[in-house]
């Protein structure tokens, strides 16, 4: 990221000093799209009466990273690549926030470690086997990526 943030603060204190710095530099843009996520973090806060722990901060950053994804899909099909081109700069904004994502290699390797471990064959254990990996690649891969990756590897 490129504003200072202490290495240990939790996602929405890395939130918090990444607006006030798009603040002080005057970068509208990035900083619509952080009190995008501020908002979200505070609808939760409101709705459900909860703290917005790293855990819960990941899966809504994740969620507003793949509608912005789909978003943006559905604007390349309908010639719209002004709007597209805003929905990838939100994405890459949210995408500073997230840990690094997983290779491919790194996926499979977490699946075949969840298959082993839950003792799944067959396509009936694909729900099992996307409950262990699931947490481990919340933030850090496409959800739909790795529910192909799993079908394939119990399909075999």
């Amino acid at each position: 990221m490129s504003d200072p943030t202490p290495v240990g603060s939790s996602l929405v204190e890395q939130v918090k000093a990444a607006m006030k710095a798009a603040m002080k530099a005057r970068d509208k843009e990035r900083l619509g799209t952080i009190r995008l996520i501020q908002a979200e973090f505070k609808r939760i806060e409101v709705d459900e009466r909860v703290d917005v722990d790293d855990a819960r901060a990941l899966a809504v950053l994740d969620k507003m990273v793949k509608q912005r994804r789909d978003s943006a899909s559905q604007y390349h099909d309908a010639g719209r690549t002004d709007l597209a081109e805003q929905e990838e700069r939100e994405i890459a904004v949210l995408q500073e926030f997230l840990p690094a994502q997983l290779s491919e290699t790194e996926i499979i390797e977490l699946v075949d470690a969840a298959i082993a471990a839950s003792g799944a064959s067959g396509m009936q254990a694909m729900g099992a086997v996307m409950g262990q990996v699931k947490p481990q690649v919340q933030g850090r891969a496409d959800m739909g990526e790795v529910s192909k990756i799993v079908k394939a590897r119990l399909a075999s």
